[in-house]
């Protein structure tokens, strides 16, 4: 299903850790994932997530940054 090469489309998904990943874009997103309003063919979605997902640590293990609000 998720072989490289294909012509399928795929949808960015985050969840509540904003950890990222993709998902063929006619199914419904896994519980826990959310779209981000991102589709494409597999490597347009890789490398939006290589650009927005910079720190691979989970959200809740994040430092607090006050002025990032």
């Amino acid at each position: 299903m998720f072989e490289d090469g294909d012509d399928r489309r795929y949808a960015v998904v985050r969840n509540h850790e904003h950890q990222y990943s993709i998902w063929p874009e006619d199914r419904p997103a896994p519980e826990g994932w959310e779209p981000v309003g991102v589709t494409g063919v597999k490597q347009e979605c890789l490398d939006h997530i290589g650009r927005v997902w910079t720190d691979m640590r989970p959200l809740s293990l994040r430092p607090h940054d006050p002025s990032a609000a």
